[in-house]
């Protein structure tokens, strides 16, 4: 089989294409998967560069794809089968999607049932678990709050707008460029705020009592800010680390913390959400209800051009490679 192989850290270069590498075979509690198309995630691109720890080189990168099942040991979905997956050491602790074939543990495989294009469902899995998890898992989302969505533009940002404001929230989110207001306004943001690292003075402007949700995807660097928007009771969600900061230095979380502040993650690796949610999900896309954002439609042999647009941040949506 064909695959996208990283054996050293560095940069999109480092991702080889092999051509002759042996179908792997699947063993107790695995499934045989054929790739249709996987999605691109900033966690790849941490992996790529060596901020992973754990993770032994060379190695097929990749934390989520969509499929069908060409073989399973257990008998339980027969070949064919459509199928998602994501996380649960996907092109970490073992190899994963950046391939025409991946062996995935049967744990994190989601049956489902689409006409929609493969490109289209290779930009769900890990974006609406992330998503989904997020704002109804962790921050409890209800009809009427208001919630800033910090990292706006990025591929979750973009979905977590439509999710919280289809759930009815007043939805505020973020970028760093004055150029993407209006493109956030048209993806359903009720306003925007640029982005300089500190926002809490224009978030009093339009909520002096503080905001009720926050979903932070910008990083550890602006969760301090963040958690300094909220109001008493509200919660703050850290999911995303577009900065690539991951740890805050001299952590003292009686300082760091308002008083009654809420702070919380959602990690899809230690968590997922239901098949019923994520079949539901695929409904609301066919139908026109949940519109995507592809930021980028590539082929594996483009695997460096496609990572090279994700280094950029300019993709403006999900960037997803098709086999």
């Amino acid at each position: 089989m064909k695959a996208a192989v990283i054996y050293k850290a560095g940069g999109p270069e480092e991702l080889v294409i092999v051509e002759d590498i042996p179908v792997p075979q699947a063993g107790v509690d695995q499934v045989l998967v054929k790739v249709k198309a996987f999605g691109l995630n900033r966690s790849e691109l941490m992996t790529r560069k060596g901020y992973s720890p754990g993770v032994l080189f060379p190695r097929i990168l990749g934390i989520e794809c969509v499929g069908e099942i060409v073989a399973d040991t257990s008998g339980r979905w027969k070949p064919g089968q459509q199928v998602a997956a994501c996380m649960g050491g996907m092109g970490r602790d073992y190899d994963g999607s950046y391939a025409e074939y991946a062996v995935l543990p049967s744990a994190i495989i989601y049956p489902f049932t689409s006409k929609l294009s493969w490109h289209i469902l290779g930009a769900i899995p890990e974006m609406f678990q992330t998503v989904y998890g997020s704002l109804h898992i962790a921050l409890r989302i209800q009809k009427g709050e208001s919630i800033l969505i910090r990292g706006g533009t990025s591929s979750i940002g973009l979905l977590a707008i439509q999710l919280a404001r289809q759930a009815g929230l007043n939805v505020i989110a973020t970028s760093r460029s004055e150029g993407k207001k209006q493109f956030l306004i048209e993806k359903g943001a009720e306003a925007v705020l640029i982005d300089d690292g500190n926002l809490k003075a224009q978030v009093n402007k339009l909520y002096p009592e503080g905001i009720d949700k926050i979903l932070e995807l910008v990083g550890a660097d602006t969760l301090k800010d963040s958690l300094s928007c909220a109001k008493p009771g509200g919660s703050v969600c850290m999911t995303g680390m577009l900065s690539e900061i991951w740890s805050i230095k001299d952590f003292a979380p009686m300082d760091y913390i308002p008083a009654a502040v809420n702070l919380t993650v959602y990690n899809t690796g230690q968590m997922s959400v239901g098949h019923d949610a994520f079949q539901s999900f695929i409904s609301m896309v066919e139908s026109g209800e949940i519109k995507l954002s592809i930021g980028g439609i590539f082929k594996l042999d483009d695997i460096v051009e496609a990572h090279k647009l994700m280094d950029s941040n300019k993709a403006g949506g999900k960037i997803v490679v098709i086999n």
